[in-house]
């Protein structure tokens, strides 16, 4: 019952959440990448309606007040993470010191 009332009452509010329907499946939230790889699976049968908020909350999924309500620019993609910065491959100076070194097609900046 308190998964059930999460999926009919809270996911609306959720940007970004969606729910899939499997007959006897257990219910459990999927993550997924952008590219909509699985990244994990959390199982929610034995959790409260409040903690499955909590969970989702944390993970980053942005709440409206309304399920028709905007969604900020900067929430947009959320619960996404920036991507990490690369980083370029370091090659050694005649100091002794690193420094960048790109080839001239490896300039994620442009």
């Amino acid at each position: 019952p308190q998964v059930k009332a999460f999926v009919t009452q809270d996911i609306p509010l959720y940007h970004n959440l969606e729910m899939k329907h499997l007959p006897g499946a257990d219910p459990e939230l999927v993550l997924l990448s952008l590219r909509y790889e699985e990244l994990e699976r959390i199982p929610l049968s034995d959790m409260t309606r409040e903690e499955i908020n909590q969970l989702v909350q944390e993970l980053g999924f942005y709440r409206k007040e309304t399920p028709d309500a905007p969604v900020p620019e900067e929430f947009q993609f959320a619960p996404a993470k920036p991507l990490p910065i690369l980083l370029p491959p370091q090659a050694p100076t005649t100091d002794g010191k690193t420094s960048p070194k790109w080839d001239k097609e490896e300039r994620p900046d442009l």
